[in-house]
């Protein structure tokens, strides 16, 4: 356990960001989520697409995930959406 104020100060900030963090990244899984298994059912799924992209491009711009992953997701799931 941290003993100076500034460290336990760091650690509950770092516990908060974490909760912040994983409630974005997991929006952003279920959107690309929801876009594959349409695709698999040969579903049209391009109205999901500027969700999906907002939640990739949100997550990235907080950096959860890097910038070049965020561009690659969003080809991937283009791709898949056509």
């Amino acid at each position: 356990m941290p003993i100076k104020n500034a460290a336990k100060k760091a650690l509950r900030q770092n516990k908060t960001q974490k909760e912040r963090n994983l409630v974005r990244k997991k929006a952003m899984k279920k959107s690309i989520k929801e876009i594959n298994d349409l695709t698999l059912k040969g579903k049209s799924a391009k109205d999901l697409l500027p969700n999906a992209y907002k939640a990739i491009d949100k997550a990235a711009k907080r950096g959860i995930i890097k910038k070049n992953a965020a561009s690659r997701k969003k080809s991937q799931i283009a791709k898949t959406a056509k």
